[in-house]
């Protein structure tokens, strides 16, 4: 391929991940309320929290996070466990009814070796999925196309979340 493709978000999120100081998830509930929105944080309950991926594979890609840092799913309590699974099917639910794709891929990356980004938390991968929403560009440019800008999604989805028990930022 003779053109160039450029990701400039791509070089923020390499060097993220060597600056990167604490744990973003356990984080983002200390923050308040008012920094939701900045954070991407959608809900937080007791035991789990539900935000947007910084770095989505697609429109509407959120990641459902255990309150208490583990990284490993045999180290939750149950009623942690618990909480965190009906996160994510509460979240799969939302996602269907306010994004409507045609499938959705819900999952967990356990380890560094098995492609998590942020290894020493555990969280789940909810990502809403289209027929043709994955072009050439991923696998050659190492490049993905966004239809949609993370602030405009949290405006978007939020909303779908007003039911759920938690903190949740007050929309504009």
């Amino acid at each position: 391929m003779s053109d160039t493709l450029w990701a400039p978000w791509r070089m923020e999120y390499v060097l993220s991940l060597k600056e990167r100081k604490g744990c973003i998830f356990c984080a983002f509930p200390g923050h308040g309320v008012e920094s939701f929105r900045k954070d991407l944080v959608l809900v937080v309950q007791p035991h789990a929290l539900v935000c947007l991926n910084l770095y989505p594979f697609a429109a509407g890609h959120v990641l459902v996070c255990p309150r208490r840092h583990v990284s490993k799913l045999e180290e939750l309590a149950d009623d942690e466990y618990d909480a965190f699974m009906r996160l994510v099917r509460v979240t799969v639910g939302r996602l269907d009814a306010v994004n409507c794709p045609d499938a959705m891929n819900v999952g967990m990356n356990l380890g560094k070796a098995a492609g998590a980004g942020i290894a020493d938390h555990l969280h789940a991968h909810v990502v809403p999925r289209w027929v043709g929403d994955q072009s050439f560009m991923p696998v050659i440019a190492d490049t993905r196309v966004m239809p949609e800008h993370l602030d405009a999604t949290w405006l978007r989805l939020r909303p779908a979340f007003d039911d759920v028990p938690g903190e949740k930022a007050s929309l504009p």
